[in-house]
């Protein structure tokens, strides 16, 4: 029931929402992170509310295909025409509808199409209810099934407790395996998570109910599967350490969304804290030391890999952005919760930053990394090693490696659980006690942020009233330069004093990914700036004003 405001920094990969703050159920994220909203990373339904942190993202189009917070609802595929038509400072509700309610409305929309009549929607409100579609209890299932609805397109499958095994992986592995030997059509993707499968099917070709039942009889078929074993390969990346790209992110992260976060001005000193290591190199060497296994693909974007180190003592645990950043540059990499990400493209993000590496993907050319109809580099259960570059070196990598000039070392190898769990069962006490000294600190720093107020962070400031937006009675001659839309202040071009050209940028405005310059009305000279970088604007905000100069 409650309204919801779009937020200025919206666009087809999401659209940022501000309202009440949730209540959480829970005081953190545990392995995936410190903040309530950290989860094991699962796919993504298209339209799902995202929390990131305190603040709800819809996600559109062009948003992440898996990630690591919590999604409470999503909005049903007849309404997501909707979020096109979305602007900065327009308000919404959710209105919770069944299954069957939402199957109805989108082939009464398709109708509407294919008929070119109008739809009539009769949307009957219904009183929410848990998620949970099915479940198989522990005593009927080796790890426990959980079967989630996500919108009226998606079932979400997870296994196990909330805890980072990579035995889970492989149980969604199986079920993904299994599923696509079925070939039925109106399956129309599986994407794995740490934990989970989601199944996209096409709700107006196989009902809910059949999907469950189908889900539920492949796990009597999996307990027949033998030894977990799968083909691997080890994968040799070059890391630019703390690289001027990520530093550029956080710097602008400061600017327009929070200067102040516990992780700033460095990310690499909060890795350091959070994970109680005595300097920034110790975080260096646990990284370069690392064997990370990739256990999925389009984290966010793009073919970019979630991955963990395979030995547990080499886990650094962060928690995310809060709230997210709204700019990444390629390929940078970052560790969220206990799990590493290379950010297939530029976009939002919220990993902690280590570093930057070559591409994910490639857009036009196959090359001996790139297969054809494959424009991604890594697979499932890839297991990444890095070794350190320049900055400088790597920008060239990063011009030759696209076109099939830069060689990269990969190893064919192969995965066996039983072998990795007999591995920890050998290293068991080293494990215990790494992981009992992360606790301590990830648990101190935590009582740091309650004690500082940092856990109830607010991530919308309120539009500041500096008591001089009245433009009513400026001296004749005074002109204001007005925002014309609801956003940040992004950069000041001028000071009072200056003296400028009609139709010359005086300030640029950060809204909805774009930066939008406000020009001046007349020649003439600044005599007052009234807005300061990185605070926010709303239509009619006067930022600069200019006093005519005539002839």
């Amino acid at each position: 029931t409650s309204d919801w405001e779009i937020h200025y920094n919206s666009s087809r990969t999401g659209v940022r929402l501000i309202g009440p703050k949730p209540q959480w159920a829970r005081s953190d994220g545990g392995e995936a992170g410190m903040h309530p909203s950290n989860i094991h990373d699962n796919a993504y339904a298209v339209g799902t509310v995202d929390f990131t942190g305190d603040m709800p993202v819809i996600l559109g189009p062009d948003g992440p295909s898996l990630g690591g917070f919590v999604c409470p609802v999503t909005v049903i595929s007849a309404d997501l025409w909707k979020l096109g038509q979305l602007k900065a400072g327009d308000k919404v509700q959710f209105v919770p509808v069944s299954q069957d309610q939402a199957v109805a409305l989108r082939e009464a929309l398709d109708e509407s199409i294919a008929t070119l009549t109008a739809a009539t929607a009769h949307i009957k409100p219904i009183t929410p209810t848990s998620p949970v579609l099915a479940a198989l209890s522990d005593d009927e299932h080796e790890t426990g099934v959980v079967y989630r609805a996500a919108g009226d397109n998606y079932v979400l499958v997870e296994y196990g407790p909330m805890e980072l095994d990579i035995r889970l992986r492989f149980r969604a592995h199986a079920l993904m395996l299994w599923l696509r030997e079925q070939n039925h059509d109106a399956l129309l993707e599986l994407t794995p998570g740490i934990r989970s499968l989601q199944v996209h099917y096409d709700s107006q070709k196989l009902n809910q109910r059949t999907l469950l039942d189908l889900l539920i009889g492949a796990e009597k078929e999996l307990e027949k599967q033998p030894e977990w074993d799968v083909p691997a390969r080890i994968v040799h990346l070059p890391l630019s350490w703390d690289d001027e790209a990520c530093q550029t992110a956080i710097a602008k992260y400061m600017q327009s969304v929070r200067k102040d976060a516990p992780w700033c001005p460095s990310n690499l000193e909060f890795i350091r804290r959070i994970n109680g290591l005595d300097s920034i190199d110790e975080v260096k060497k646990t990284l370069f030391e690392a064997t990370y296994l990739v256990m999925g693909l389009g984290d966010v974007y793009l073919g970019a890999p979630v991955a963990t180190p395979l030995d547990p003592r080499h886990r650094l645990v962060t928690t995310k952005y809060n709230p997210a950043r709204t700019w990444t540059a390629e390929n940078s990499v970052g560790i969220g919760g206990a799990y590493l990400c290379i950010y297939g493209m530029e976009g939002p993000g919220g990993y902690q930053f280590v570093g930057r590496t070559l591409q994910m993907w490639n857009r036009y050319r196959t090359t001996d990394f790139f297969e054809p109809g494959k424009p991604w580099l890594l697979r499932f259960f890839d297991q990444v090693r890095f070794y350190e570059v320049s900055a400088e070196e790597l920008q060239q990598i990063r011009r030759d490696f696209p076109n099939g000039d830069y060689p990269i070392k990969v190893e064919e190898t192969r995965f066996n659980l039983k072998d990795y769990e007999q591995f920890l069962a050998n290293n068991d006490d080293e494990i215990q006690t790494f992981t009992a000294k992360r606790k301590q600190a990830f648990d101190e720093e935590l009582q740091r942020w309650i004690e500082s107020g940092q856990i109830n962070f607010s991530s919308e400031a309120p539009i500041e009233d500096t008591g001089e937006d009245d433009i009513a009675n400026l001296p004749a001659g005074q002109h204001a330069v007005e925002s014309h839309v609801a956003g940040n202040l992004w950069e000041c071009l001028v000071k009072p004093g200056d003296t400028i050209d009609a139709q010359r940028p005086v300030a640029v405005i950060e809204s909805m990914k774009m930066e939008i310059e406000l020009l001046s009305p007349v020649t003439g000279r600044v005599v007052d700036v009234r807005r300061e970088a990185g605070q926010a604007v709303s239509p009619g905000t006067p930022v600069v004003i200019v006093e005519e100069i005539t002839e």
